[in-house]
């Protein structure tokens, strides 16, 4: 008898649609109460599904919330890798400030972000997760800055993107810390902070392109 592929596509449109429900819940949970705020029970009550179905996906809150830190690199990474303007770079500092700038617009918006990257809530799978992330997203700075300059070759034992992204995010978290949110001031440390470490390994004139 012929398959009928489309049986075989529902199941699984079912689950993604249940999974991205689970993750709505927790991601509103997160937003207004934070990583206490956080449990199977809670989320399952938020999404108006038994918790039996959360723990169907998500075994742990540690497992939802890498998850959800997935979901926030994902959106760093679209970030690193949309287009920018060529002509309008006149040096490598003018690409990290794009960037940076854009990763900044995320945290201001998404209060999951600043609750996963940028407060300490202990959780030691979020923060090996989020530390795997770093260097994906150090990967594809390294070809960003590679695609618009002359980009010098970097020692292969460090991470020096990676190394600059969490530096900054350091500076970030002690605002969110302080005050909140990351202020203008802290956002402009935060930036300088990153050229600082990156401008060991560049020089301040790089070709371009």
């Amino acid at each position: 008898m012929p398959t009928r592929p489309a049986a075989t596509r529902k199941p699984r449109a079912r689950s993604q649609a249940r999974i991205d429900t689970i993750l709505d819940a927790a991601r509103a949970l997160l937003a207004a109460e934070g990583v206490a705020g956080l449990s199977i029970y809670s989320v399952a009550k938020r999404a108006q599904i038994p918790a039996a179905s959360v723990y169907h996906f998500f075994a742990s809150v540690p497992a939802l919330l890498q998850a959800l830190t997935a979901d926030v690199h994902a959106a760093f990474r679209a970030a690193i890798e949309a287009p920018i303007e060529h002509d309008s770079l006149k040096q490598w500092r003018d690409l990290s400030a794009v960037v940076e700038q854009r990763m900044l617009s995320i945290y201001a918006h998404d209060a999951v972000a600043r609750q996963l990257i940028l407060t300490q809530h202990g959780l030691t799978e979020v923060t090996q997760a989020d530390r795997q992330h770093d260097l994906e997203l150090g990967d594809l700075m390294l070809a960003v800055f590679n695609r618009h300059f002359e980009v010098p070759t970097l020692p292969d034992d460090v991470d020096v993107f990676a190394l600059a992204l969490e530096l900054s995010d350091r500076v970030y978290a002690r605002s969110v810390h302080q005050h909140g949110r990351i202020t203008p001031r802290m956002a402009e440390e935060g930036m300088r902070v990153f050229d600082a470490y990156v401008g060991l390994y560049l020089p301040a004139y790089l070709p371009k392109r």
